[in-house]
């Protein structure tokens, strides 16, 4: 049965609840929810809080109850299906169907093997009418992380590049800051601050020493730094460790001295070596999935960038450009010389928005 125009206006309004918890929820879904009366009146709404905390379902059903309604024979429009399963909360599906609602709308299909469709069946075994499939995309979008960790148990990759009209991200000399501009800074530390973790290599580390958190938008939490560090060389003096978050670092030769010392400043060290002597980045993301990490923001070199590249382990590029030609200098990637262009790495342009002076550009391979 097709969706009315009043479904997909409380479902968008449900969406942009979800998006009030962008920073929030991980590793748990961003997740919305508005109840409406039979009449179309909103009755109550809400967002999914902090881990182990209340799910939109159940926000929703509290505001309504703030607000002396009562939602026996109303309609809750859910960003991702209610929950089946008993966790850190209990299953929303069972709150819905408590609350005497008789209708959910469903924007997508929960991917994670304690729910997928359960939620749904559990509803409509109860006699509540449910819909699915409202919106789907904009849900989809909004927990990409997550359905990829759920379905292949790794993150989703996001590389995040700054550079010219010609593409270099530095100087020849290495001088960097700034090539883009203030608002395209603010916007970078805003998905920085969407991610699960923010991912360098030794090589930024010992270079700019970075801090890596999020300081230009306000945020409830930090993501996890992860470090890539074959030879643990990290300086205990890095500006890494000031802030308050996880620090993770994976190597390739285990020093138990130096590790001492990393884990004295409060890092987690993880060994995971390839034949090569290097990190194993295919395992480590594995690892990372293991986490419970859902989206990981790499802020990194020209180096590690390429190593990612050829070992096909980007999701999505996030390339800021700024209107300026460098000439020569450092480059986005270390990707190498092609010898024919039926070898480069195809992408598709995902979306592109100006962001004060500069370019963003989103981007993933054409798979």
């Amino acid at each position: 049965m097709p969706f009315s125009a009043p479904d997909t206006v409380f479902m968008r309004q449900a969406l942009a609840l979800a998006r009030e918890a962008l920073f929030l929820t991980s590793p748990n879904p961003r997740v919305g929810c508005v109840i409406v009366s039979p009449q179309g009146v909103v009755l109550g709404s809400g967002h999914t809080q902090r881990a182990g905390e209340a799910h939109a379902e159940v926000m929703a059903l509290r505001d309504a109850q703030t607000k002396g309604q009562t939602v026996t024979g109303a309609t809750a429009y859910v960003t991702l299906e209610p929950c089946s399963h008993q966790g850190r909360t209990g299953p929303c599906c069972d709150a819905l169907i408590q609350a005497g609602l008789t209708r959910v709308v469903v924007a997508a299909g929960d991917p994670n093997p304690q729910v997928a469709g359960q939620g749904i069946a559990r509803l409509r075994a109860a006699g509540v009418e449910v819909e699915v499939g409202l919106l789907e995309d904009e849900a989809h979008e909004l927990n990409i992380g997550f359905f990829k960790r759920m379905t292949q148990g790794t993150p989703w990759v996001r590389l995040k590049i700054a550079a010219s009209l010609d593409g270099q991200t530095a100087l020849e000399n290495g001088v960097s800051q700034w090539i883009t501009a203030e608002p395209a800074r603010q916007d970078g530390h805003a998905w920085r601050a969407r991610a699960c973790a923010a991912l360098t290599g030794i090589g930024t580390v010992l270079e700019d020493d970075p801090q890596l958190d999020v300081r230009a938008v306000p945020t409830p939490r930090q993501p996890t730094l992860v470090v890539m560090d074959s030879k643990l060389e990290t300086p205990l003096a890095a500006k890494l460790f000031a802030p308050q978050r996880p620090v993770w670092i994976y190597c390739a030769i285990d020093l138990p001295e130096r590790r001492a010392a990393l884990e004295a400043q409060g890092a987690q060290v993880i060994c995971l070596p390839n034949p090569q002597g290097k990190v194993d980045l295919a395992a480590m993301l594995k690892d990372l999935g293991s986490r419970q990490i859902n989206e990981v923001h790499v802020e990194a070199g020209h180096k590690l960038n390429g190593s990612l590249l050829r070992a096909d382990l980007v999701d999505e590029f996030l390339v800021y450009l700024a209107p300026q030609l460098i000439g020569q200098g450092r480059g986005m990637t270390n990707l190498g010389p092609l010898t024919q262009l039926s070898d480069a790495k195809p992408l598709h342009f995902h979306e592109v928005t100006q962001i004060g002076p500069d370019l963003r550009i989103l981007a993933r391979p054409a798979r």
